[in-house]
This record gives C-alpha cells, structure tokens and sequence, in this order.
C-alpha cells in the first residue's frame, strides 16, 4: 500500500500521521520537555517514512518542539507539520485570528503553516465563520498554506465550503466502533473534494489486543483520560458484549495477516474512500511504536476480512448525531461527560433588548433589518417569533449555490435566536420554508429534516420568489418555552 496521499497541490502526507497530544500529558506537573533533546526521538519516524505530525496550541509545546527538529533538518521539506487553533466561544475579530497565527509561526519558528486546523465550539453564534474568512485572508497572505478544520460536521463543513472558505481536510474521530464519519460527512468530502484526518482509531487503546477478553472495567478503573473519553463511546455504542464480539473478529483476522488488533482497526478506517490518513498518537521518547504503524500500511485486507469486520459492526449501535457532537451536544462523549474540562461557559449568540413589560427583541445585525423596520425575533411571554431568515451574515451571503448549505446556515440563526431567549431548538413548534425554486425543495427540506429530527415542528415547505439576488431560501420560525 502506498505511505503517502496527496492532500493537496504540492502538501503530501503519511498515511500514519503522529499527533503529539500526549506531550501535553508529559508536561501536565509542570515540567517542560527540552525541545532540542524531545526532537531528536522524532527522526526515527521520518526514518520510517512517518514524516507527518498533528500537534495543536493546547499540546504543550508539541509545536515548539516539532519546530525545532523541522530546522535541524537540511531538507524542510521531507516533514510536514500540522497545528491547530482552538479559540474560546464568543466574537472572533481579524486581529484575533492573526494574533493566535502568528503565536503559532513563532513558537513553530515557521513562516508558513503546512496545514492549521480550525476548531468551532458552537455554530448558532456565526463568529466561527469570521474566523475561517480571516484564516483565508492569512492564507493569501501566505502565513498559511493550507486550511484544515476538525470536528466539524457533515453541515457545517459544507456551509463553509460553499462559502468559498478553501477547506482541504477535517480531522475527526473514527473508528470501528465510531461510524459516523460514513453518513453524511462522507457524501460531503465526495462533492467537495475534502479528506479525513481520522483520530481516535484505535479508541483509546480500546482497539488492540490488551483489552480482548477482559472484564468490563468501571469508570474508577481507568486511568488515562483517553480510556474514560473512549469507554464512553464503547456505552454509546451499545456496551461491553457487542465490543469484545468486535474485538473477537478483529483478531482472527489480525491472526490470519500475523499483525495485531490495532493495526487492522487502523487499516480498515484507511479503507474509506474520504480518509486520507490516521493521526496515531505517539510518547516521544517513552512509548515507540514505529515499526507496528509502519506494518499497518503494508496489510492488504480481502473482501472476506472487510466482510467480517462490517457484519461484527452490525451488533453495535450507531453513535448518535454526526462527527464532532461529542464537543456541541448530549451525550457529550468526553472523558468527563461534559465540557467542564473544555470550556467554562458558552456566550449566547445574540443579546435580547427588554422592550416591553414581557417583551423582548432580538437584532442580529442585518442591514435589511434597519432599513426595512423589524428585528430578528420577538418573545412575548413564552412565545417566540421569528422573522423570516435568510443566510445573511452581515452584508455577506453565506452558502453560496448551495441550497442545503443555505438553510443549515438559516437554522443556525434561528437557533441562536431561541437559545439567546432561554430555550432550545427544540422548542420550535412551527417553520415555514420558502424556495426560490422549487427544484430546491429536497435538499431544503433534508437540511430541516436533519436539524430538526426528532423535534418534528408544524411545517409548511411553499415556492416563493425571494427578496436578494442568490437567495435560494427563507424560512420563519415559531417557539414556545418549556
């Protein structure tokens, strides 16, 4: 099998990318890893073809370090070096986004970025957007030269996209017992071109051979936050019987091509026609496993092993919602259960003005709100109206031809709106749709379908021409408060 994609032009990666997450557990008492010493136990990767490495802003100084070894090298090149920017919550301003870049370059001693991976926590609020238009302006800049993101999910990956925002990959998790990356995300990579960077494949190291057979631990049993994050998905997924089934099937197979449980779980997610690579994560100078991801490229699986693994992965639940809900949504699949180990609060979206006794109103900000004499939603008492929407962000339309595109947006405003009162999306009790086409109407309504599973609101879906060249949909809105 070849060790290397193109995920780009001229950007060609390993197939086995290494992330370096765990430099930040290495230095979690405090201690700082000397990066000239740390760097050295980093060739033996690239002398392995492993030239690749995933690190982020809050992996300790995983980026000063991999900075370090890239300039001890004569050709720059024969590396590839991944970052990642994960802001807080809340309004993202140009000066903040050139601000964390530049951070980055500094602490990498780069003045290019091969590849920086942009993170949203909560896409009701549309400054994630901002960010990723302000990354595109660096990009032409030339401090980047590519643009990632990670856990986005299958709709917002493709609002952005459509935005006309250069996205080249999503790095996300899956595994065989995460499946969610071959629903819609997949169908979106396909249309637009876009490659998965997948983590978490060999679940916490719930995916190799030291967990075949073995009791069900308790949470108390586990010790690393990886093994709590991921014996969640192992609940969610339907718990310890249909796992160790799982388990029991991957390593007669790994029997068969004399390898081990967690190079066939990585090999198998290599098999997706979207994934370009699998991030495994690495213990600089503790915990080596070059040789065994190195193998895991040469396995060839034949239709029989594939076969086996897919009907194995029938007994297990599929892990609800779609890539990236573990961080935006219950359950939340952390090691803790929640965000109290990410965030300390989430800022609402919009500020409601109390205009009456029991009134208030909510403005977001459009120029057609101003001249045109009316606010985004109104609440009286419990009751929440809201106006008819378009994807307008500003003075920019957001979405582009894309008409799903288009109304996910839409369905973010309005869930900004509602939750910026107190409630929920799932609060609504009637939307109205307006196309512009009525060729349209099928990926709209699949777009509300997929927001608004479960919800199930009254709906009208009607053919309208709409105001604003390039709209393709308006929808409104009513809720009341639980």
């Amino acid at each position: 099998m070849q060790t290397t994609i193109k995920l780009a032009k001229d950007l060609e990666i390993s197939r086995v990318v290494t992330g370096l997450w765990q430099i930040a557990d290495m230095e979690r008492h405090g201690n700082t890893l000397d990066p000239v010493a740390t760097a050295k136990f980093m060739k033996p990767y690239v002398d392995a073809g492993l030239t690749s490495f995933d690190m982020a802003d809050h992996y300790g100084s995983s980026e000063i370090i991999t900075g370090t070894f890239k300039n001890s090298l004569a050709d720059k090149n024969s590396v590839q070096l991944f970052t990642k920017w994960v802001p807080k919550p809340g309004k993202i301003t140009r000066d903040d986004v050139r601000a964390a870049i530049q951070t980055a370059l500094d602490r990498m001693q780069q003045s290019s970025i091969d590849l920086l991976q942009f993170h949203a926590w909560y896409y009701p609020d549309a400054s994630w957007l901002d960010g990723l238009f302000y990354l595109k302006e660096l990009q032409e800049e030339g401090l980047i030269k590519y643009i990632g993101v990670t856990n986005f999910d299958a709709a917002h990956l493709r609002i952005a996209l459509a935005s006309g925002i250069p996205i080249i990959s999503n790095q996300i998790c899956h595994s065989l017992i995460d499946q969610r990356a071959n629903g819609n995300m997949a169908a979106v990579c396909q249309e637009y071109n876009v490659k998965l960077l997948a983590f978490g494949t060999l679940a916490g190291g719930f995916l190799t051979d030291k967990w075949l057979n073995k009791t069900e631990p308790t949470y108390e049993e586990l010790t690393t936050w990886s093994q709590m994050k991921y014996k969640r998905f192992i609940d969610a997924a339907g718990g310890w019987e249909p796992y160790q089934n799982l388990l029991q099937t991957v390593k007669k197979i790994a029997d068969k091509h004399q390898a081990s449980i967690a190079n066939i779980a990585s090999r198998f997610i290599l098999e997706g026609d979207a994934v370009a690579s699998v991030i495994v994560g690495a213990r600089l100078g503790e915990s080596e496993h070059i040789y065994d991801n190195r193998k895991m490229l040469d396995i060839t699986l034949d239709a029989d092993d594939i076969n086996a693994i897919k009907e194995a992965q029938l007994q297990l639940t599929l892990i609800p919602g779609d890539c990236g809900d573990e961080y935006r949504k219950p359950p939340f699949l952390t090691a803790s259960g929640d965000l109290s180990d990410h965030l300390e609060t989430i800022p609402k979206a919009f500020t409601p003005l109390k205009t009456g006794e029991n009134r208030e109103q909510i403005f977001s900000g459009t120029e057609w709100e101003e001249y045109a004499g009316y606010c985004r939603a109104v609440k009286i008492g419990n009751s929440i109206h809201v106006s008819g929407t378009t994807a307008t962000h500003g003075s920019d339309m957001i979405g582009g031809t894309d008409p799903a595109a288009q109304a996910h947006f839409i369905i973010d405003k309005i869930e900004g709106v509602i939750t910026s009162f107190g409630g929920t999306l799932a609060d609504v009790v009637r939307t109205r749709i307006f196309v512009n086409e009525l060729k349209d109407w099928e990926p709209v309504a699949r777009a509300h379908g997929e927001r608004f599973k479960g919800i199930n609101p009254a709906n009208t879906l009607v053919e309208a021409k709409l105001v604003g060249e390039g709209y393709m949909v308006e929808i409104e809105a009513e809720a009341i408060l639980s």
